[in-house]
């Protein structure tokens, strides 16, 4: 049941809920507060999951933060206070292999609610960190995690299952057409889910106990996830890459509509002086009606120079992907990576199949004698090599964090670069608070090109809608 909430609190809350919401990326205003206000007063509290879609349905607007809003929703809105019923009644005795043994069973009978009940009981016994009556006390569902380690509990919970379905049911749906190899494929990866539902459980308890204690504000701003278009590209995980990468083709096709708008309201072409002015002589030299020139629409050409070297590698390979995906928006793409030596990559990007960093770090010239990222090198190939790509049409993007190892930046060959191309810009996934410091050359390049701060993909995409020339 929803925690019990006044009329006086509700509309404060409320409010401190959308905050927090846009606080993790998702951009509810006071429209949408209205409308989530609305939704309440319809719906009411009692039935916190229709509630729950309700207040999404208001305040929810671009795909991927939906799991945003439900960590926020259980911070905001909980289904009570304090320890549960399944904590209150369980065994005083209670130890840890007991409890392993009932995750065990409620894995086994794929039970949602044994499952929540068993993370319940798990956060109270084993995830206390701190003093109970302190405010910078809580619980952990790291250290819950580590002390249950329910990703070691497949084995036991699958023999469970056998032990449950018999060998005659086995033996049944063997005669029917079944293998076992198959079946036990399918028990794995569903108590392999069911483990990873008893995952975020735990997380989600802990969190809800830990902000009665520490406040919503505090939880919110350290334990709840950015969208994932505020993900940053330098610390973003395996996992988070992956979550990216899965959005590429519904922003493409986004992103594309918004180029297009841009394309047609730059096709009516800029005002023409002359036949302006002359107009205007009719009316006594007041320009009443602008003539335009006549526009000469040209999709424009696009040359990514790429660093895939490190930890900008997952920041390099998302946007080469992105662009790839535009492609219809441009006459021409050619991609280029480098770490020390420049390469063309072009065929490698459009050919989707396997991993993308792997493949050109395996097909691709990109080192040469040594490992490290060298700027100037890399540009100074480009130059010489590969320069005749550049042209009057083209905007040429180069990624990377301009850490250059304390190398040459070779400036002379950006300057070359700038000279041929309509456009030159750097998008850098740092910070530009870090831009200068350490082995950084940014400020440097920064004085000869358009440097872009570009951490996540909301800036990569208002970059490309915005800045890119169409």
């Amino acid at each position: 049941m929803t925690a019990p909430v006044t009329d006086g609190d509700l509309a404060s809350r409320l409010v401190e809920f959308v905050g927090a919401l846009r606080s993790k990326g998702i951009p509810a205003g006071p429209s949408e507060t209205v409308d989530a206000a609305s939704v309440i007063d319809v719906l009411g509290l009692d039935r916190r999951e229709l509630l729950r879609e309700g207040l999404a349905s208001a305040l929810v607007r671009r795909g991927g933060q939906r799991e945003v809003f439900d960590m926020t929703f259980d911070l905001f809105f909980p289904a009570g206070t304090g320890a549960t019923q399944a904590v209150l009644d369980r065994d005083e005795e209670m130890n840890l292999d007991d409890l392993r043994d009932l995750l065990a069973m409620a894995l086994a009978d794929d039970d949602a609610r044994a499952l929540e009940q068993v993370a319940e009981i798990a956060v109270d016994l084993l995830g206390q960190v701190g003093d109970p009556d302190s405010p910078t006390g809580g619980w952990s569902a790291y250290q819950t995690l580590e002390r249950l380690r329910p990703q070691t509990m497949l084995v036991q919970a699958l023999g469970l299952r056998g032990q449950g379905a018999g060998g005659q049911g086995r033996g049944q749906s063997q005669g029917q057409g079944s293998t076992p190899q198959v079946t036990d494929r399918l028990e794995r990866d569903e108590v392999r889910r069911n483990v990873e539902r008893f995952r975020q459980m735990v997380a989600a308890e802990a969190r809800r106990r830990t902000a009665e204690q520490r406040g919503r504000e505090v939880v919110t701003r350290h334990a709840v996830r950015q969208g994932s278009d505020r993900i940053d590209f330098l610390s973003a995980n395996r996992q988070q890459l992956e979550e990216l990468r899965t959005t590429i083709r519904p922003l493409s096709r986004k992103l594309a509509t918004r180029l297009a708008a841009r394309r047609r309201r730059a096709q009516r072409g800029r005002i023409d002086i002359r036949r302006t002015l002359r107009r205007s002589m009719g009316t006594g030299g007041v320009p009443l009606r602008p003539a335009y020139a006549k526009p000469h629409p040209a999709r424009p050409e696009l040359v990514l120079l790429c660093d895939v070297s490190g930890s900008v590698s997952g920041f390099s390979s998302f946007t080469m992907l992105l662009v790839q995906a535009l492609s219809d928006q441009f006459s021409k793409v050619r991609v280029f990576a480098f770490v020390n030596a420049m390469d063309e990559v072009t065929d490698i990007v459009k050919d989707t199949s396997g991993d993308l960093g792997t493949r050109i770090s395996q097909e691709a010239r990109i080192t040469k004698w040594h490992t490290s990222s060298d700027y100037g090198e890399a540009l100074g190939d480009f130059a010489e090599q590969y320069l005749e790509a550049v042209g009057p049409r083209t905007s040429v993007l180069i990624l990377g964090d301009a850490r250059n190892n304390n190398q040459d930046p070779n400036l002379g060959a950006l300057h070359d670069i700038a000279q041929r191309s309509r456009r030159l810009f750097w998008l850098n996934p740092e910070n530009h608070l870090r831009w200068g410091l350490g082995d950084s050359i940014a400020p440097v390049y920064a004085d000869v090109v358009e440097m872009h701060e570009c951490c996540n993909v909301d800036q990569l995409s208002r970059f490309i809608t915005r800045l890119l020339p169409v």
